[in-house]
């Protein structure tokens, strides 16, 4: 049976987080907040438990998740490089709503499905989110919900959707970012010179923001 704790409540909170990371720790699935939505969250080291996630949304391997991290140190420990803009965009808009794919150390013994080597990562600006991975370090993490239905607005949302394949749900109520997404770029062909950048998806960091901190960089369509 699900636990489901409301982190409005110091006691809940406090029991909440504890029980959410022994979860983790154990390679369960954890409903916890964001910044941009609700996310469901494994052990970015543990293979199964990546794989129950993906189980529990409905996802093949061919859609991987995102990784959270808890700071921008933990960058140039995933990624392969981190070249002057990349290293840019972390400082400027991290933590917050901005999901960068890179190209993963290779070195990593992690699973997180046919990525093609590549590596989305985001430091969310959420104080449970963050508490959460200071603790665990990086987790897999992807949004709340069953593949195709809207992201979940409440980890009682979440529940209705995911029921107890997620083990630990941690409830703050809505969302102060209403549901709008992380932007999301495909930072892999940045250089220490520049290079090219593509945005994928545009969410609660625009275009023109991005464009003006990099003028260097190439932006393709």
């Amino acid at each position: 049976m699900a636990e489901v704790y409301d982190c409005s409540e110091p006691s809940d909170l406090l029991s909440g987080t504890r029980t959410a990371r022994r979860a983790i720790g154990q390679g369960k699935l954890v409903v916890l907040p964001t910044d941009t939505v609700y996310g469901v969250a494994a052990d970015a080291f543990t293979p199964a438990a990546v794989q129950r996630l993906l189980d529990a949304k409905g996802r093949g391997r061919q859609s991987p998740p995102p990784v959270l991290i808890p700071n921008t140190g933990t960058l140039a420990a995933l990624a392969a490089e981190v070249p002057s803009p990349l290293s840019a965009l972390a400082e400027k808009f991290w933590p917050g709503a901005l999901t960068i794919i890179t190209t993963a150390n290779p070195g990593l013994s992690w699973d997180l499905g046919d990525t093609g080597g590549t590596v989305a990562l985001r430091i969310p600006n959420h104080p449970i989110a963050l508490e959460l991975l200071r603790e665990t370090g990086p987790l897999a993490v992807s949004s709340a919900n069953l593949t195709g239905k809207p992201a979940a607005g409440t980890a009682a949302e979440a529940r209705e959707m995911l029921g107890d394949s997620v083990d630990v749900y941690l409830e703050v109520g809505a969302i102060d970012g209403d549901g709008v997404a992380s932007t999301i770029i495909d930072a892999t062909r940045l250089t220490e010179e520049g290079g090219v950048l593509r945005i994928l998806r545009e969410g609660g960091v625009t275009r023109e923001v991005i464009q003006e901190l990099l003028p260097e960089v190439t932006f393709e369509d």
